[in-house]
């Protein structure tokens, strides 16, 4: 999964990204609206962490409005030191879909991410099914006709991501963005072998190869 973290403090920002990154999630950090702008322009989010006040032409609550116009539809948690209702009301109604006042826990905060990252209509609460397969992206375990696999974290991540966009041809490019974002070394040829491994431990019927175009979890 690949997140974006919009927020002007440095050390919040740093925190955030480390704390993301430890539980495998992929991240991109910004520090302005006109930086955010062009990131989300450029890339697909799974979610967005959007602090209230930055720097640049738009505010928090601006730049989600400008994006719901443009139909980015990711998920936005926004966070912010305002706290009375009507700011949370103006956040909500702008189109952010959560809403976390500072100071927060980070394991709050990561329990509200999970929450909206579990929105996509492929999943059913914690689960992700697909034939013989379940996936459980909190407890982070892997089963086939109820027995135990074991995924590496990266494989995880790549099943993960297929199957929360169940039914759609997902590119090997995609993948590149979402999984391994933080290593621009890594080739096509790195994920065909991923793919290659997790086929041999899940059985070769769930992920189906779309000749040309890339992978579909059915």
């Amino acid at each position: 999964m690949r997140l974006l973290i919009v927020e002007d403090e440095a050390k919040i920002a740093a925190s955030l990204e480390r704390g993301l990154t430890a539980e495998g999630y992929v991240v991109d950090s910004a520090h302005d609206g006109d930086s955010a702008e062009a990131l989300v322009g450029a890339n697909n989010y799974d979610l967005i962490l959007l602090d209230w006040m930055i720097p640049g032409r738009h505010d928090g609550p601006a730049l989600v409005q400008v994006w719901r116009e443009r139909g980015v539809q990711t998920p936005i948690l926004m966070l912010t030191a305002r706290t009375t209702i009507g700011d949370r009301v103006q956040g909500l109604d702008a189109g952010a879909d959560d809403y976390l006042p500072k100071p927060f826990s980070f394991d709050e905060l990561l329990a509200r991410a999970r929450a909206l990252l579990r929105r996509p209509k492929a999943s059913s609460g914690n689960l992700f099914r697909s034939g013989p397969l379940t996936l459980d992206v909190v407890a982070k375990e892997a089963t086939v006709s109820g027995a135990a696999v074991h995924l590496t974290a990266k494989e995880f991540q790549l099943l993960e991501y297929l199957l929360r966009h169940k039914n759609e041809v997902i590119s090997k490019d995609q993948l590149l963005d979402h999984v391994w974002a933080d290593d621009a070394r890594v080739q096509h040829n790195t994920v065909e072998t991923f793919v290659a491994n997790v086929r041999k431990k899940i059985g070769d019927d769930v992920i189906v190869t779309v000749r040309g175009h890339g992978y579909k979890v059915g």
